[in-house]
């Protein structure tokens, strides 16, 4: 599938960002006994990965916005456009030699999202979509599953750590859920876990403690795919409260209603 100019360069960033993490990612395991020193290897990788992304984008686009992890939104000479960017999402797996973590690049016009890539370069899957013009992964026309019943359905979330405050919310949801479900798996991805929703993989994915550049491309993903996306709290806003729930809309209803327990 041909997309547009700006999709495009997003692949294009992706692929070269995407090589430079697999070339990182096959010297980690040669640091595994030194926990400080893959700790730190993995953040030389990231800023190298967000450094070719950023020189990529802003080389093709140079007047868009930018947002990434760990910054304030940097302010574009076009206001209504920015990237929202996550160069290496998964990077605890990515530390421990576990090849399921990606790159997610999203843009933003206006307040929507408009275009994603979510890049699982390990693998070579090229998850991408455009507002009205479908998902796609690598050549192959995206759609999410036509699973109907809650019992049959596989599910993905996030399982807080070191301590965080919604680790009991969390739990919470996890025991309405489990015993209605097939399953619930915690790979540590949550652009690739969104990417797999729209792939048909899982039937939803669910988190409360997110970033804007964790989901804003999946959320296009799954969208375009025919899926469900919206805020967790019913008056929520995604992007800005970090919380999301997605799935296909044969079990939207009891999807969310799951999820949402007493809490929305």
């Amino acid at each position: 599938m041909n997309g547009s100019a700006n999709l495009n360069v997003m692949q294009k960033a992706a692929r070269k960002a995407g090589r430079s993490l697999v070339k990182d990612f096959r010297e980690v395991e040669s640091l595994q006994a030194s926990v400080r020193g893959a700790e730190e290897f993995v953040r030389k990788a990231d800023a190298a990965s967000e450094k070719i992304l950023r020189e990529e984008l802003r080389a093709a686009r140079g007047t868009y916005g930018w947002l990434t992890k760990g910054a304030t939104t940097e302010e574009g000479e076009d206001p209504t456009r920015r990237w929202i960017v996550d160069p290496l999402d998964g990077s605890t797996n990515f530390q421990h030699g576990l090849a399921h973590w990606g790159i997610s690049i999203a843009l933003e016009h206006k307040g929507q999202i408009v275009a994603g890539v979510v890049y699982d370069a390990a693998k070579d899957e090229m998850f991408f979509a455009e507002k009205g013009a479908g998902a796609w992964m690598n050549d192959t026309r995206l759609r999410v599953s036509g699973r109907a019943r809650m019992i049959e359905s596989m599910f993905a979330t996030g399982i807080p750590y070191a301590g965080r405050a919604d680790l009991p919310m969390v739990l919470q949801d996890i025991a309405r859920l489990a015993p209605t479900c097939a399953g619930i798996r915690r790979f540590g991805c949550a652009a690739l876990d969104l990417a797999y929703v729209a792939a048909g993989r899982y039937e939803g994915f669910w988190e409360r403690r997110l970033n804007a550049w964790d989901m804003a491309a999946g959320m296009i993903l799954v969208r375009e795919a025919g899926g469900f996306v919206e805020p967790i709290k019913t008056d929520g806003n995604i992007l800005e409260d970090g919380e999301i729930l997605a799935c296909n809309e044969a079990i939207s209803r009891s999807f969310a209603k799951a999820v949402r327990g007493k809490s929305a």
